[in-house]
């Protein structure tokens, strides 16, 4: 069956090391700590392929990856190749490019087999809980999520 998913060049499972891949669960602590001072060195690593991830597509635009903090059975990222510090920094001229990150995210978990229900995530700045200052959105799923969620 074709999803329309162009698969990674590159497969196998990776953790990723560093920040992003913290796992103490003091995902606000962490966001404190963290400052929107340029691209994001983890992600500049897994982007330019030095640093593995668990690569599950991409293309000329982005890169969905597993997450290594999982906060459920299924859990990836999906990241523009473009350095976006966060949400609230897009301009009038990454219209296109957003929708193209929520194909790829509904995509992405469609073919992760999450077809009763996911969640999209994107935190922005201290208050939201972001650590990592490369625009990304998380998808969740694989189980029943709680509302509300923070």
């Amino acid at each position: 069956m074709d999803d329309g998913l162009h698969r990674p060049r590159h497969r196998g499972r990776h953790r990723v090391r560093g920040a992003a891949g913290v796992t103490d669960g003091n995902e606000v602590a962490k966001a404190q700590k963290a400052a929107p001072r340029g691209a994001a060195p983890t992600v500049s690593w897994i982007l330019d392929r030095s640093l593995p991830a668990g690569v599950l597509y991409e293309d000329q635009q982005c890169l969905v990856f597993r997450d290594a903090a999982t906060q459920a059975p299924v859990h990836f990222l999906v990241i523009p190749e473009k350095p976006i510090p966060c949400i609230s920094q897009v301009e009038e001229e990454d219209r296109k490019l957003l929708g193209h990150l929520l194909l790829v995210a509904k995509k992405t978990a469609k073919a992760g087999g999450l077809g009763d229900g996911y969640r999209f995530v994107i935190n922005d700045g201290e208050l939201g809980a972001q650590c990592v200052y490369h625009l990304h959105i998380h998808v969740l799923g694989g189980r029943q999520l709680q509302w509300p969620p923070g």
